[in-house]
């Protein structure tokens, strides 16, 4: 709800397509910034901790927007400003929660818990953005307020779940220390050829910072509509992570993936060219489960083959690409969209997209033909 909110917010604002795309580079930049200590916070103090003081920052910024309606002083700058906190928080939640998971489920499990636990964020992400749009109509503290209060009860769930069993890596933050994160994807060329794969497929064909942009002035809707067009992609998420859960990708999972990031791709491009609300929906859908597909083989390989007293700084690495695909490519698609026009910017987007599924498969050939999931260490050296 709270990412409906802003947008529709800035766009009342300013109504200018740019400032779309540059409050998704705002909230970036935090990312880039504290790139190398996020991982390593996550690795040397207690995750559950991490990530509950990161959402409490989210519901002190959620609260901080409600003020501001509620008294009618929110503003263009007041946006940015917590748009930044905002991506600090968030640059520091996502590698310490990635790193969690491997640490109470089992192995064995973890591709079927990564889809699990994506249907029950997809569930939150179909049913906020519908809701969170329908109840804007009525005056956007109305969104804000319910916010502070969710994230209030995410903190609290996270401060209750179990323990963490493996020590603590209580190693000083040295220059070292903080880039062995990126040595260990170095060494691994399907790990990076997979996470680049998603920075640069995302960053081309994302078009979700457009969609206030479409829902007003292409596809002749709403607030309520612009909630359901951010719901779409997670409906098709939710269903594909429900089905993964049951019926795990166990073999051709390169194969698997690259066709999905196709798809993906395709789907935008006919996004970009639709005139039709309930075409785009279906497209979006489309979008949405392809990604899941992508999405889940990725982040399960990833940390099946990282070592736990890792995972946080190869999680901030990871989470680094996956931050550049979304804020990055929000940022891309207002510029792109500034200079030759919504749809255009779509639609090459789409292409783009598509020329780097084809690309990746020349640069990344073990990757297109990885077969498992998890490749045993010494396989990897042989």
């Amino acid at each position: 709800m709270l990412t409906v909110a802003i947008g529709w917010n800035l766009y009342q604002l300013t109504g200018n397509v740019l400032d779309l795309g540059l409050v998704g580079l705002v909230e970036f930049a935090p990312r880039v910034l504290f790139m190398l200590h996020t991982g390593h916070v996550a690795d040397r103090y207690d995750r559950r901790k991490v990530a509950a003081i990161c959402q409490s920052l989210q519901a002190l910024i959620a609260l901080a927007l409600a003020i501001g309606s509620a008294t009618d002083h929110v503003t263009r700058e007041m946006i940015f400003i917590l748009a930044f906190l905002l991506g600090a928080a968030r640059s520091f939640e996502m590698p310490t929660t990635q790193a969690l998971l491997p640490s109470i489920v089992p192995s064995a499990l973890f591709p079927r818990a990564v889809a699990a636990a994506q249907s029950a964020q997809q569930s939150a992400t179909i049913v906020a953005p519908a809701l969170g749009g329908l109840l804007y109509a009525f005056g956007s503290v109305w969104v804000y307020g319910p916010t502070v209060l969710l994230y209030v009860i995410a903190c609290t769930l996270m401060l209750n779940l179990p323990a963490r069993q493996t020590p603590l890596n209580k190693g000083k933050a040295t220059l070292d220390s903080l880039l062995a994160g990126i040595r260990f994807i170095r060494s691994r060329p399907d790990i990076l050829g997979a996470i680049s794969l998603d920075l640069f497929a995302v960053l081309l064909g994302g078009a979700t910072a457009l969609l206030p942009v479409f829902a007003k002035d292409i596809l002749l809707t709403g607030p309520w509509g612009l909630g359901l067009l951010r719901s779409a992609p997670a409906v098709g998420a939710l269903g594909m992570s429900l089905f993964l859960a049951r019926f795990a990708v166990e073999r051709n999972v390169g194969r698997v993936m690259f066709t999905a990031v196709g798809i993906f791709g395709v789907a935008t491009i006919a996004f970009g060219l639709s005139t039709s609300f309930w075409f785009s929906l279906a497209v979006l859908v489309v979008l949405g489960a392809a990604d899941m597909i992508s999405m889940v083989i990725r982040a399960s390989f990833v940390q099946l083959e990282t070592p736990d007293e890792m995972r946080g700084r190869v999680s901030a690495v990871n989470g680094l690409f996956i931050g550049a695909s979304n804020q990055l490519g929000e940022f891309e698609s207002g510029v792109t969209a500034h200079w030759f026009g919504t749809v255009p910017a779509v639609v090459m987007g789409g292409i783009g997209t598509l020329v780097v599924t084809g690309t990746w498969i020349k640069l990344f050939p073990t990757l297109a033909n990885r077969d498992r999931m998890h490749v045993p260490v010494e396989e990897v050296k042989a």
